[in-house]
């Protein structure tokens, strides 16, 4: 797992002393660790499933011994032990003064586990699974029948459930249960007789928070609330905003069920949405993230230069999401006549905001002419608008790269803030209209108009509404 410190909290890490006194209150946590001899290793919970959070730190002795030893207590949750920015080990805090020995060759055969319950069974678990199937995988090698690997995977399964029910106020269960998948029944067969495949799927998705306890403060240092929001709202959910914002509400209402875990989910949902990283016009569950959970007063804020930065990123992004007409523009071409964005008459129209001076621009004129040569017996016209300082530098951008077949107006012949009017923050930003100028797609990189392009055309063909999965497999299939 590729993990990294969180920078606030490693700072303040540094602001103790590396080596604390034995205190009688507080926490304890020894560990004799084969393997790392005069190593400085970091104590520290998971925050979400890419990072963790330094909590203490201990140099070990030639032996390898280390002591984790501070006044206060710990909070609960799911820890590791981090040896040059790498996880060595995990163990779960709840008791606060223990003790665990272990070899870095093997950590979980080796675990011996004294004071601490809850790392008692977090090992004996992994230690019972790992044994069993083992011997699934050496019985498979061996030819084993179906009958006999069905017994020892029904005894696993066996032990599973009576782990989980006989240890469940313990955090262990909880951890074990949150990562589980849930079971799904034998489905109802079609007509055909095949098994109904939109019934499993229904029946996974319905059930898939089953096991998170969404009450329990502890799992918000575990990587388990992150994975199931992002396997529920990115895998579980139709990567369209009508799917996501109900999807996206059902996760909060769970979250309800404590203040931490409900300020997590709403931050984490809203970072995800706030740009299009990876998935089309699905800015719109950020626009719906911030009215309904932050400017409402759901979310709790300290700074409210941080409301004050969201209410202006709505302003701007709201008229510019997919389905809105994009505000027309008048600007002048290069022989001064004013051409207005509204006016340009083409089935598809490519508004193209750049900067002659901008690296990325430059890389991207020569993709874009090929674009626009390749597809404008097709219907497509190419608005491309200049927001550069000179007008020299933009017809010599525009000599050097034979983009004189383009429609080239000229952005600072009209005061306009392409920032705020047209979420213009870097450049190049690409636009894909249809021929009522609305939204088809916003910011896509000039390198996926192509594959969107034919995507766009495969639809019109088939005169059908366009899955998003299947513009996502066009757009890496290009």
């Amino acid at each position: 797992m590729n993990q990294r410190f969180c920078i606030a909290a490693f700072l303040l890490l540094f602001t103790a002393p590396l080596l604390r006194a034995q205190s009688s209150g507080g926490h304890n946590v020894t560990a004799q660790i084969k393997g790392l001899a005069n190593k400085t290793a970091y104590l520290a919970h998971f925050y979400g499933a890419t990072q963790y959070t330094p909590v203490d730190t201990a140099t070990a002795d030639a032996g390898g011994k280390l002591v984790f030893d501070g006044p206060k207590e710990l909070p609960g949750g799911l820890y590791m032990i981090v040896v040059d920015s790498k996880p060595v080990l995990q163990l779960v805090i709840g008791e606060q003064r223990f003790s665990l020995a272990a070899d870095t060759v093997n950590v979980i055969e080796s675990m011996q586990v004294t004071g601490s319950r809850e790392n008692e069974l977090f090992y004996g678990y992994q230690k019972f699974l790992r044994k069993k199937y083992g011997e699934i995988g050496a019985l498979q090698k061996q030819g084993g029948s179906p009958a006999q690997l069905a017994a020892m995977q029904q005894e696993v399964d066996d032990y599973r459930k009576d782990f989980l029910v006989k240890n469940a106020t313990t955090l262990t269960a909880k951890l074990f249960r949150a990562a589980e998948e849930p079971d799904v029944p034998e489905a109802p067969k079609l007509a055909n007789g095949r098994p109904d495949s939109n019934w499993v799927f229904n029946y996974y998705r319905n059930h898939y928070l089953d096991g998170f306890d969404f009450s329990d403060e502890r799992l918000l240092r575990t990587p388990f609330l992150q994975n199931k929001i992002d396997r529920y709202l990115k895998e579980l959910t139709v990567q369209t905003v009508d799917s996501l914002i109900p999807a996206a509400d059902q996760l909060v209402s769970k979250a309800k069920a404590n203040e931490k875990i409900l300020q997590y989910t709403i931050w984490y949902i809203t970072n995800q949405y706030e740009e299009q990283k990876k998935v089309l016009n699905t800015d719109g569950l950020f626009i719906h993230m911030a009215e309904k959970y932050w400017l409402s007063g759901v979310m709790s804020v300290n700074d409210p230069s941080t409301l004050t930065a969201m209410r202006e990123r709505v302003d701007i992004l709201k008229p510019l999401l997919a389905g809105k007409v994009l505000p027309n523009i008048s600007l002048q071409d290069t022989l001064g006549r004013w051409r207005a964005l509204h006016d340009v008459k083409a089935e598809y129209t490519i508004a193209f905001f750049y900067d002659p001076e901008c690296g990325h621009c430059r890389e991207s004129a020569p993709k874009l002419k090929k674009f626009f040569d390749v597809n404008k017996a097709k219907g497509v016209q190419i608005y491309a608008v200049a927001i550069g300082k000179t007008d020299v530098l933009w017809k010599k951008f525009i000599r050097e790269f034979k983009l004189q077949s383009l429609l080239n107006v000229y952005g600072p012949s009209a005061p306009v803030d392409y920032k705020k009017k047209y979420d213009v923050y870097s450049t190049p930003t690409v636009y894909v209209l249809d021929k009522d100028k609305k939204i088809l797609a916003r910011r896509l990189p000039v390198e996926d108009l192509d594959g969107y392009f034919h995507f766009l055309l495969q639809q019109k063909a088939a005169k059908k509404p366009a899955p998003l999965k299947e513009a996502k497999a066009s757009l890496k299939g290009k």
